[in-house]
């Protein structure tokens, strides 16, 4: 069960144009794939699965462009630079490896964690890494010369989920202990602790503004909460699974779940109203993206592929 749990407006529809211009799928990985995030261009999609490695591919076309190997263990995360020329892996080694997008190659490896890495994440102006896992513990690293900068002991269970606020003046995390939190990156100090959530919490992100932060959670709910106050403004689910994968649209409006049982969850991020809801085509959701015009989603699967989904009901 440790390994499962590792880690996460109006309706847009597609034309009939666009839905052919859009993969079905991406298969490659020789086990599940954990991890899936777009390049700032949208031109590329990376992927991380547990057969070690991490695979780049190109977008719209949906074809492989390289496997980047080196990982001795399952990898749980990837994230890229907001330039697009350096993407950042965590791995059940204990280790993030930073790579040259351009060319594949290994730029540097980061150790320090004393257990899986299943997060990594960087800072608006791409100069900051935050990393977290198992250990408990956020670490920041400069991304320029690979060296640690903060480490935060942030919640008594294995922190899953990692998000900068869009200034890079504040950091989101999403605990086995239940717990979100918001900390200040300058100083690494605990802002507010978020209560509610009955279970883990596997996935956060914050809200457009930054004035409110978006955490998905094992109890089967996505929950909106005030930064400022710590009060919970908005609850949606319960979901028909564990939502183990969060995103937000392009455009900010709209939050997507993608579930442990094979299940897509959409809801307006206004007001906490279902859009969407849906089966996808395999079981083990453990990630989800927003396609670069927000008209379908990625998700990452157990049977070892990405699918995309359009958001049509």
């Amino acid at each position: 069960m440790r390994t499962f749990l590792a880690s996460l407006s109006a309706c847009l529809f597609l034309t009939p144009a666009a839905a052919a211009q859009l993969p079905q799928e991406l298969k490659g990985h020789k086990d599940l794939v954990h991890g899936v995030a777009f390049s700032a261009d949208g031109k590329q999609i990376a992927t991380a699965g547990f057969d070690n490695d991490v695979k780049l591919w190109s977008f719209p076309a949906g074809k492989e462009v390289r496997t980047l190997a080196g990982h001795t263990k399952p990898v749980y995360s990837v994230a890229f630079t907001p330039d697009g020329k350096t993407l950042a892996s965590g791995s059940d080694d204990k280790t993030i490896r930073l790579w040259n997008v351009a060319d594949g190659k290994l730029q540097r490896e980061l150790k320090g964690h004393g257990n899986i890495v299943d997060v990594v994440t960087f800072s608006p102006d791409g100069k900051t890494l935050a990393s977290a896992g198992a250990d408990k513990t956020v670490k920041l690293w400069n991304v320029a010369d690979g060296k640690e900068q903060k480490t935060i002991n942030a919640h008594a269970g294995t922190v899953f989920g990692l998000a900068f606020s869009r200034d890079g003046k504040q950091l989101a995390t999403a605990g086995g202990d239940k717990l979100v939190k918001v900390w200040e990156v300058a100083s690494g100090k605990e802002l507010k602790s978020l209560k509610g959530h009955d279970d883990a919490v596997l996935a956060v992100l914050f809200a457009p503004g930054d004035k409110e932060v978006v955490s998905a959670s094992m109890d089967r709910t996505v929950r909106v909460w005030d930064v400022a106050s710590g009060a919970e403004k908005r609850k949606m689910g319960p979901t028909m699974d564990d939502p183990f994968g969060l995103a937000l649209s392009p455009d900010g409006k709209t939050v997507a779940a993608s579930g442990y049982g094979g299940q897509l969850h959409v809801w307006n991020l206004a007001d906490g109203k279902a859009i969407l809801t849906k089966k996808l085509r395999s079981f083990g959701g453990f990630c989800i993206a927003f396609t670069p015009d927000g008209k379908a989603v990625v998700t990452g699967h157990a049977d070892h592929a990405c699918y995309f989904t359009p958001l049509t009901p």
